[in-house]
């Protein structure tokens, strides 16, 4: 098989399938884990469709809430289902469209990684935001703690050891307490922390598992639907073998996420937390 690396990111319905739903339940964790009052200004940077900006209205009451993303069918289906206090945005993370110290927390959801430079564009967040003010995000433990995609990608590289190229836990060096921690302090901010977030993912059955790989959203379905179909079944198979199922056909896993935050320097930081 021919690898070449191309992440899609064009059908938002797909990507709720596959990595939304289960954003959604790491969200409500970082969330709550940022402890921010109500009637902040929120900056979401790489929003997606939109996921944590929603968790982000619900649990915490921001005054306003931007979310950016480069994606326009990402944020078309973002915008569908926004409140009124959140708007979404076409634009680069590297280049935010914001004004210079206008925002109380600027927050990025599972895309840290796929920024081309990641210390620069938390610098850019962190330009957005007020002195005192916080930066964080979370991504996948790709390399140990993300279950099903872990799985797909052994189970990829056993039918073509080249697929190990695009497997995101070696693809994704950031992505771990370390590297978090050493680019939010290469980008100048104070009191940094991390956290392990750890969330069920639970499937009825193989096929809620394995179709979302098909639909070319993210770099493992992306890789997996321009497969020819005989080379998408032998990974199927491969991929079948290698999950635990229940009686009923149900499976059970487990995906952890690492969390990061700190607070740009500068006059004493809000201490309304």
């Amino acid at each position: 098989m021919e690898n070449q690396r191309c992440d899609g990111w064009a059908v938002g319905a797909a990507y709720d399938r596959y990595m939304g739903r289960w954003s959604r339940l790491v969200a409500e964790e970082f969330t709550a884990w940022l402890h921010c009052p109500a009637g902040l200004r929120y900056l979401d940077v790489g929003c997606g469709t939109g996921v944590l900006s929603a968790v982000l209205a619900s649990r915490c009451h921001p005054r306003l809430t931007v979310g950016i993303d480069r994606s326009d069918a990402f944020v078309d289906a973002a915008r569908s289902a926004a409140p009124p206090s959140t708007h979404f945005v076409v634009a680069d993370a590297m280049s935010l469209p914001v004004r210079a110290e206008a925002w109380d927390v600027a927050v990025s959801g599972l895309a840290l990684n796929f920024f081309p430079a990641p210390t620069a564009a938390v610098a850019e967040m962190a330009r957005a935001v007020r002195p005192g003010g916080l930066i964080a995000a979370y991504v996948w433990d790709y390399a140990d703690g993300m279950g099903f995609v872990r799985r797909f990608w052994d189970a990829a590289t056993e039918v073509d050891p080249s697929a190990a190229a695009l497997d995101e836990g070696r693809r994704f060096t950031v992505c771990r307490p370390e590297p978090l921690r050493a680019v939010w302090a290469g980008a100048g901010l104070v009191d940094v922390a991390t956290t392990s977030i750890e969330v069920p993912t639970d499937f009825v059955d193989f096929a809620d598992l394995s179709e979302p790989f098909l639909a070319g959203q993210g770099p493992a379905p992306s890789w997996a639907a321009a497969l020819a179909p005989a080379e998408r079944d032998r990974v199927r198979d491969a991929l079948g073998a290698a999950v635990p199922r229940r009686p009923d056909g149900s499976l059970s896993l487990t995906a952890r996420a690492w969390a990061v935050r700190g607070r740009k320097g500068g006059r004493a930081a809000d201490r309304r937390r």
